[in-house]
């Protein structure tokens, strides 16, 4: 399957999560829904047990991934579960916009990959798009405080670019539903002990709607989802990947009107144009088209490659790191 095409399905995904996740949270404790969607995800895994054992271990990869494990679903979903209890899923989509930014500057420390000034730029429109949502975000219904809860998601956020980091070294030696499986294994034992000090619900309180919900976003968003997303993220770069993801504030503001009925108001509106904005100005860097020599038949061939793809190969692969296809000629 084409790599942008998983893309798509996994930022669909995502962008639904947080209209199931307002749907099981209005009924169990968010540690009782992320627990039952980790332990899903697991039962899963085991059914599909010979593709989860193919990986090749290095020496050095337990860092990466324990880290992997601690930032998502470890507290991602810790910070995630919470904030959608105070803000809305149309403004939790919003705050995603950040993602891209976020990553770009974990990419450049950790992996070296190059940053330029519209990134910074960009990153500065985000978080300041991000924050005037925020103030300017009446108490709801649906975000009884959402300063708290957009607080939140954006630590979410950090959670979720360190995962993307951290599967980037990852990607090319082990297979995603490896990967997908030590998230529902540490998610669950991470999680179980807050089962310890939450009222679990009783026979007669149990919701179908939130029920389903539950077993949606541990198989469709965490298997599904996920799955896609490691693959994808195999065959481009870590900036690449993190394009797509602002496709997630989208999906989700169109899932909350037709599912949830949200509406936003003319200032809220004017605040995720500022996010746009942050994000479209961060974008620039990639536009660049550039000609590379090809290997094999020394005519030169054009291609989408951006500045950041070709110093990210150079850089990997002095550091023996696997990289995105974008190194092929």
């Amino acid at each position: 399957m084409p790599a942008s095409l998983c893309l798509i399905i996994a930022t669909f995904l995502w962008g639904s999560s947080f209209i199931a996740l307002k749907y099981a949270i209005a009924i169990y404790d968010p540690a009782l829904v992320i627990f039952l969607r980790m332990l899903t995800t697991v039962f899963l895994s085991l059914c599909l047990w010979r593709y989860v054992i193919r990986f090749e271990y290095r020496v050095g990869d337990w860092k990466y991934l324990i880290a992997m494990s601690l930032a998502e679903p470890c507290l991602y979903f810790l910070f995630e579960g919470h904030a959608m209890e105070y803000t809305s899923a149309s403004q939790a989509g919003v705050i995603v916009s950040c993602l891209p930014i976020i990553i770009a500057v974990l990419a450049f420390f950790m992996l070296k990959e190059y940053i330029s000034k519209s990134i910074i730029i960009g990153f500065t429109f985000c978080i300041g798009g991000s924050i005037l949502l925020t103030v300017l975000s009446p108490n709801s219904e649906q975000a009884p405080n959402p300063l708290l809860g957009n607080f939140l998601e954006l630590m979410a956020m950090v959670c979720a670019a360190f995962y993307t980091v951290c599967i980037k070294h990852l990607a090319s030696r082990y297979s995603p539903l490896t990967l997908i499986a030590l998230q529902g294994i540490s998610g669950s034992l991470f999680f179980a002990p807050f089962l310890l000090f939450i009222d679990l619900p009783s026979e007669n309180q149990h919701n179908i709607t939130a029920l389903l919900s539950i077993l949606y976003l541990g198989s469709f968003v965490t298997l599904g989802g996920y799955g896609m997303y490691n693959y994808a993220i195999s065959k481009v770069s870590v900036l690449t990947a993190a394009a797509y993801s602002n496709l997630i504030p989208i999906f989700t503001l169109i899932l909350s009107a037709i599912i949830l009925n949200e509406v936003l108001n003319l200032w809220q509106w004017l605040s995720i144009f500022v996010v746009f904005v942050g994000v479209m100005i961060s974008q620039r860097h990639q536009e660049l088209v550039v000609d590379i020599p090809s290997a094999e038949s020394g005519e030169d061939i054009s291609t989408d490659l951006t500045i950041s793809d070709i110093i990210s190969a150079e850089t990997n692969s002095l550091n023996s790191v696997p990289d995105a296809n974008a190194s092929k000629g």
